[in-house]
């Protein structure tokens, strides 16, 4: 299975990408990863609404244009499904048994992501109805899709 991580921005805060890298090489047992960074929109802190829709167009654009061609594409969106990680790794093992060996998942700036990116979908998942980060974000999700892996494969999970 290959899996893409699609991401705005680059990681700057070292702790992140260390436990980002620890995720990814673990998961490397069961999928091959690949973290895809595009460039986010530089912009000014206080943004009108105009503003805002044209800085996640932007940066949809460049996340669509990376995005897998015949990838299964999955937008965390605070408005998708929530789901416990049994259901999320049962989610991953179904795509996976009915011939979707290419997933993407997209994380969005810090204005999340364009109509354009969510409309491409073809799944829109929330964590949480709170809001995180969009570094932290990447750290949460590699972290739940290899605890996803360990569910399906009914290994044991050490917290």
């Amino acid at each position: 299975m290959n899996i893409s991580l699609l991401t705005v921005g680059k990681l700057k805060e070292k702790y992140f990408k260390l436990g980002i890298e620890e995720y990814a090489k673990r998961l490397g047992a069961y999928a091959k990863v690949r973290i895809i960074e595009v460039p986010d929109e530089k912009a000014p802190e206080n943004l009108s609404e105009a503003e805002v829709t044209q800085v996640k167009q932007a940066e949809g654009e460049r996340l669509l244009k990376k995005l897998p061609e015949n990838a299964y594409a999955i937008a965390l969106a605070i408005k998708g499904k929530q789901m416990p990680s049994e259901d999320f790794a049962s989610k991953i093992q179904d795509l996976a048994t009915y011939g979707h060996s290419d997933i993407a998942f997209i994380i969005g700036g810090s204005n999340g992501l364009s109509n354009d990116v969510l409309k491409r979908a073809d799944f829109q998942l929330s964590f949480s109805q709170f809001t995180f980060p969009h570094q932290l974000m990447r750290l949460i999700l590699i972290e739940q899709i290899y605890r996803a892996f360990k569910i399906m494969r009914g290994e044991p999970y050490h917290k």
